[in-house]
Formats: structure tokens, C-alpha cells, sequence
């Protein structure tokens, strides 16, 4: 490496650990959390239990709950292939949203 690239190098080491030291309350944004949330609300849409904001005043989509079994499925097999690797607050949040979608999926199956 050259002394103008490692200088360069250097002062890109610099810059990232100021901007990080910046912004010290800086959470990731991308976690296990976060994708539990996220694969629960689409099962939730695919319920039709959304409420009407989430969708910016357009017409929400119909109910689809084939598709809601196959995302609840996917929580479940996640839930399984994590066992014994979470956290408290990991597995007590994909236990809530699992046992909530389920019961919602029963109740949108026992409508038809």
C-alpha cells in the first residue's frame, strides 16, 4: 500500500469512528427483533387485521389467509431452527407474535 493510500485509509478510519462516536445512541437498525416485527405485520395484512392507516388511505388488500399460514409458518420454522440462541426478549417476542397470529388465523378461518 502506498503512503498516499494508507493516508487515505487512515483518514477514513477517522471519519468513521468520529461519526460513530457522533451519534453514540446509534441502534442497528436490522435485528432479530426487528425481523420478527416485520414478517408478523405482513402476516397481520395477509389477515386483514391491519389497521386502515397502514395503507395511506388506499384500499386495503382482501384478506388472504393461505398466504398468512405460509408467513406464520415461516415465524414458527424460525422459531425452531433459533431455539436455544435468543435472548429472553427474543424468544418471549416470537412467542407472543406466534401465539397472536395463530389465534387470528383460527378466528379468520372459523369467519369462512
Amino acid at each position: 500500500m502506498s503512503e498516499i493510500d494508507s493516508k487515505k485509509a487512515a483518514r477514513a478510519e477517522q471519519e468513521a469512528d468520529a461519526a460513530e462516536s457522533a451519534h453514540p445512541e446509534h441502534v442497528p437498525l436490522a435485528t432479530f427483533t426487528t425481523l420478527v416485527l416485520s414478517m408478523s405485520t405482513t402476516a397481520l395484512v395477509q389477515l386483514g387485521g391491519a389497521p386502515p392507516e397502514f395503507f395511506g388511505g388506499e384500499e386495503p388488500p382482501p384478506p388472504n389467509p393461505a398466504m398468512a399460514k405460509h408467513s406464520i409458518d415461516m415465524l414458527a420454522l424460525l422459531e425452531e431452527k433459533t431455539r436455544g440462541n435468543l435472548d429472553g426478549e427474543e424468544e418471549r417476542i416470537l412467542q407472543q407474535v406466534l401465539y397472536d397470529l395463530r389465534m387470528r388465523y383460527v378466528a379468520a378461518i372459523a369467519k369462512r
